[in-house]
């Protein structure tokens, strides 16, 4: 369903068991799997990524270095930030994935709720914003847990992006229904300003034009095309320089 008034897709109806949707093997960011080479691939991104993240928040030269990550999964990204000196809390609703973290020594918590009183310099949703179905309650909490010169970052597929428009109801950033929103940069930014939350920057995530074009490509045909996989990513990063529509964006946002 699309929203005129935001310019976003809404994923409706929503299935009452949608929690269910999460338990699936399938579903990698609460698993550490690496049997299938779609497993390897992302595992090979992540590391990339997990350092792009980490020099990201390193970039705003704080002092007390205070983070909240909100969908940690496995812990992989806040373990990465407490060995720089970050101290490090998270929420991850898998009992799953928060098992795995406590093997690397992240505590992790089931609930936003389970956090109380504390303020952060930095809080991060990597990927998770579209899987929130009480978005506008989500948002006013985080606000509230958020230091008055502190920065949350918020990363999202764009269903505005060339491979989202090449491959259409078979793009795997689509990942109905555990996507319950599917974001433009204009959405991201009127439901932030409503928050009284301003957007400062957006930035791409390259790499995910890759491996959700090598994934979508699986959906369409049946089949790892890998090569055309890899030029329809390659495709989407070139036209998206113009308008900065990359598959994935991060916004880095304030408050106002």
């Amino acid at each position: 369903m699309y929203n005129e008034q935001l310019d976003m897709l809404v994923t409706s109806p929503l299935p009452k068991d949608l929690h269910n949707y999460y338990k699936s093997e399938d579903y990698i960011s609460h698993t550490d799997s690496k049997k299938s080479i779609f497993d390897k691939i992302y595992h090979l991104v992540k590391k990339y990524a997990l350092n792009k993240k980490l020099k990201l928040i390193n970039s705003f030269n704080l002092t007390n270095k205070t983070l909240l990550d909100i969908g940690a999964g496995t812990g992989d990204f806040l373990k990465v930030c407490q060995q720089e000196g970050w101290t490090v809390n998270g929420v991850e609703p898998s009992s799953d994935a928060r098992n795995i973290a406590n093997s690397k020594g992240i505590s992790l918590v089931e609930d936003l709720k389970n956090i109380s009183h504390k303020k952060y310099d930095v809080i991060t949703l990597w990927h998770v914003l579209e899987h929130i179905t009480n978005i506008h309650d989500y948002i006013r909490d985080i606000k509230d847990m958020l230091n008055e010169n502190g920065t949350l970052i918020i990363a999202v597929p764009n269903y505005q992006s060339y491979d989202a428009n090449y491959y259409k109801e078979h793009w795997a950033a689509f990942d109905v229904p555990r996507h319950v929103w599917h974001f433009s940069k204009t959405s991201i930014h009127k439901i932030f300003k409503f928050h009284q939350l301003k957007v400062h920057k957006i930035l791409p995530m390259k790499f995910d034009s890759f491996y959700v074009s090598l994934l979508s490509e699986k959906y369409k045909t049946g089949k790892m095309n890998v090569i055309k996989a890899f030029l329809i990513g390659l495709k989407s990063n070139l036209k998206a320089k113009a308008e900065n529509n990359y598959s994935s964006l991060i916004f880095i946002i304030k408050k106002q």
